[in-house]
């Protein structure tokens, strides 16, 4: 079919979802993919497992889209209506799938394990539909075509979804529509709101030509900016980009960390990996977040060397040597006390850099003089010290993440100097 306009909608099926028992991770990769590939997603809905609900959503589907992927309900219990809803829905019954009847057999038999009367039924699927192989688990794929219209339904479980998805439904998908090149870059940004951004970049803006579109995806602590180009070749959408992209830096490229897939803490990774240099850390308020972003990424001990989660003060002084007085006099939430545990945890752990937060996560604890959200940040390494004081907000969790990710582009600013 050729079409510039292909839509998609998603439908996934299980109370275990609608009551929050397990998350749709599966919509989410499913819409990358098909995003990536030119199709547009115009909706993704969630059902219960409910004859009446799926046949109402199908049909409302099939209304607004072109590809209706369904996931979920096809296992062998009795609360797996999928397979016998669609055979309703299109109006046939069930029919034995030899092949797919082998599988499930190899699949047991690999398994050590008898067959039963529930496992065979694997192997039926609607007499109208294409069976499509799972090479992960024992329930097929099914693949319905109706004029110019396609339904597949696949399994729930993630991996088993995903590699049916991979292999076999997103090359048929590919060669049944012809649709429109797409190119994403997306700009990664910490420390500047969604709203100052666009204040900053207005006119570079307003003159994005109208194949180009730009995206604002704030999330806690950082905004990522994403770039679409739509048309007909790849290589052109591309250098498109990249010249705009070039055009755009300049603009915010302090508060620029990465593109596209990186972290903050990646990027950190490897500029300590490119200095040969280490890092230590020492958490108040942060409570071992900062670490955890660090020591996540695959090679971190190769230049995280450790941290201290002085959460309180005595740990301060005891393990960072930090002076009675000023925690008597500025407190732990202030310029003198972060510095120090910065400098300290540095100097203990011989590394080349150091990292300290101090503040009030709240929801309690806060003053006029130090509200709630109230923090302070201190980054060092054997030449210069540098802290700051910031205000991230009453929400405990927000201000424990947003301080971790300020707290690294701190870092990220000293290293790249």
């Amino acid at each position: 079919m050729m079409n510039s306009n292909i839509n998609v909608e998603i439908i996934t099926i299980g109370d275990e979802i609608l009551i929050g028992q397990i998350v749709d991770t599966n919509s989410a990769w499913m819409g990358q993919q098909l995003n990536m590939h030119g199709f547009k997603i115009v909706q993704i809905t969630s059902v219960q497992d409910n004859r009446e609900h799926i046949l109402q959503s199908l049909a409302e589907a099939e209304k607004r889209a072109d590809i209706i992927l369904i996931t979920g309900g096809l296992g062998p219990t009795k609360d797996d209506i999928t397979k016998t809803t669609l055979c309703e829905y299109f109006d046939c019954n069930l029919k034995l799938d030899n092949q797919i009847l082998d599988d499930v057999k190899t699949i047991f038999a690999n398994m050590g394990r008898e067959m039963t009367d529930v496992q065979n039924a694997q192997a039926m699927i609607p007499s109208i539909a294409k069976a499509i192989r799972n090479h992960n688990g024992t329930a097929p794929g099914i693949w319905i075509e109706t004029e110019n219209k396609v339904f597949v339904s696949m399994p729930g479980v993630p991996y088993e979804m995903k590699g049916i998805m991979t292999s076999d439904v997103m090359p048929m998908l590919q060669a049944k529509f012809s649709t429109p090149a797409i190119v994403h870059k997306t700009i990664l940004t910490q420390g500047i709101g969604e709203s100052i951004i666009a204040e900053k970049i207005a006119d570079w803006e307003n003159n994005l030509p109208t194949h180009i579109k730009l995206a604002y995806l704030p999330s806690v602590g950082s905004v990522r900016l994403r770039i679409s180009a739509f048309g007909k070749q790849d290589e052109i959408l591309s250098r498109e980009i990249e010249a705009l992209t070039k055009t755009l830096m300049p603009l915010i490229e302090n508060y620029v960390y990465g593109f596209d897939e990186d972290t903050l803490e990646q990027n950190i990774g490897n500029l300590l990996l490119n200095k040969n240099s280490k890092l230590a850390i020492a958490e108040s308020c942060t409570g071992g977040y900062l670490s955890h972003l660090v020591s996540k990424v695959p090679g971190a001990s190769n230049y995280f060397v450790g941290s201290i989660i002085s959460y309180a003060n005595n740990i301060k002084e005891e393990f960072l040597d930090v002076n009675n007085n000023d925690l008597n006099t500025v407190g732990a939430v202030s310029k003198e006390v972060v510095e120090q545990m910065a400098t300290n945890v540095r100097i203990k752990f011989n590394c080349d850099y150091g990292i300290a937060t101090s503040g009030i996560a709240g929801p309690t604890g806060g003053s006029d003089e130090k509200p709630v959200g109230f923090v302070w940040i201190a980054v060092c390494n054997k030449n210069k010290t540098y802290s700051q004081s910031y205000l991230m907000g009453s929400h405990r969790q927000r201000t424990i993440e947003r301080t971790a990710l300020t707290a690294l582009m701190m870092l990220r600013k000293l290293l790249v100097e």
